[in-house]
């Protein structure tokens, strides 16, 4: 080989080093940005002009105290409801953008079914510390943090604890049985399987198959973020638990694939004989929310929805506020947000059985 030749090929070797350097380099810094961008801080929303259950509309007849734990270095707000004696504990984990208010509709059916029930808000949600929400797996450190809360309290020794969560909490209740906790049953609603599933999912929604290429960089950013806690599982860890576990998905669910990143989707890979399934198939109700709400509630949405537009319209997109909340003010919130029933049988039939044979087993 000539000199030209050899200082060609270390030209080429230069310029090929220095392209990865810059590819890396713009792969860590557009990972974190892009990243972070997907969990902000989520405040919690003017009640006034929102079609939401709010915790006024209830207060009375379901009176709650506020407590306040630790996760990290930030410090959560929960919320107790229900009276003593109860059957059992439930925990009940809120998705992603929302709070522990997000489910009042649920919380208020668990404690009219005998529960104590316990909510909080996340990391970086509504009235708890966080500049962000940081990332997919601090749902399951914020809920790790509550159990071990309510662990520590006596007046909740003798209680079975059970767990509820939808989205971000669905993936939650059932990967934080990783952690060494005593828990009864889990409900889990459009849950992910884990951290890396649904991130790459939406990665690809956003990037197409370029999400492929910032696999590595996507794991590096979430352990960085979370240790361990990224790698855990829904599936291994419902294995490991051999615990009653009730999984509901939507089979239209835009969020979290049904076939994809959900943790249904895995269910050749769950070997815990315990584990029950529900797939919600009706049109209108299969999707990731909507699969809670009656069909009155759905039509209800919709019209609503519809009389907003042309609300919107006659004021060319600027309402005024005391217009708005006018607006607001006139819609049934009851009819709105109402449960499915047949749905929240099924939920209910399911946690009795689990605290029936958990009375057999202590019996």
């Amino acid at each position: 080989m000539g000199k030209k030749d050899a200082k060609r090929r270390k030209h080429w070797v230069m310029v090929t080093s220095l392209a990865v350097l810059a590819f890396l380099f713009i792969s860590c810094v557009a990972t974190k940005i892009i990243y972070d961008s997907q969990f902000p801080r989520y405040e919690r929303p003017d009640e006034a002009v929102s079609a939401s259950l709010r915790y006024s509309d209830l207060d009375k007849d379901y009176p709650r105290s506020i407590v306040h734990f630790q996760s990290g270095n930030n410090t959560l707000q929960g919320y107790l409801y229900g009276d003593e004696p109860a059957t059992a504990l439930m925990v009940v984990a809120h998705g992603l953008g929302g709070g522990a208010d997000s489910y009042l509709a649920q919380i208020r059916h668990f404690v009219d079914s005998g529960f104590l029930v316990f909510a909080y808000d996340c990391t970086g949600s509504y009235d708890s510390e966080g500049t962000s929400t940081k990332g997919f797996a601090q749902a399951v450190l914020d809920l790790h943090a509550a159990l071990a809360y309510l662990e520590s309290q006596p007046r909740f020794a003798a209680l079975p604890r059970l767990l509820f969560g939808h989205s971000w909490g669905g993936y939650a209740v059932a990967t934080v049985l990783s952690y060494d906790h005593d828990i009864t049953a889990v409900v889990s609603v459009s849950g992910a399987n884990s951290a890396m599933d649904i991130t790459v999912e939406q990665a690809k929604q956003m990037m197409g198959p370029f999400a492929l290429v910032q696999y590595p960089f996507l794991w590096l950013y979430q352990h960085l973020l979370f240790g361990k806690t990224a790698s855990l599982d829904a599936v291994s860890a419902i294995n490991a638990a051999d615990i009653p576990v009730l999984i509901i998905h939507g089979i239209q669910d835009d969020l979290v694939d049904y076939n994809g990143s959900a943790i249904i989707a895995f269910k050749d890979e769950i070997s815990n004989p315990k584990v029950r399934y529900i797939t919600a198939t009706k049109e209108g109700r299969n999707g990731h929310n909507n699969l809670f709400r009656t069909d009155e509630a759905i039509a209800s949405i919709d019209q609503v929805n519809k009389e907003y537009r042309l609300f919107f319209d006659s004021f060319e997109g600027t309402i005024p506020y005391e217009r708005k909340k006018a607006f607001y003010r006139a819609i049934d919130r009851e009819v709105v947000n109402a449960l499915d029933p047949a749905l929240m049988e099924g939920i209910d039939g399911f946690l009795q059985e689990a605290l029936s044979s958990l009375q057999e087993g202590n019996g």
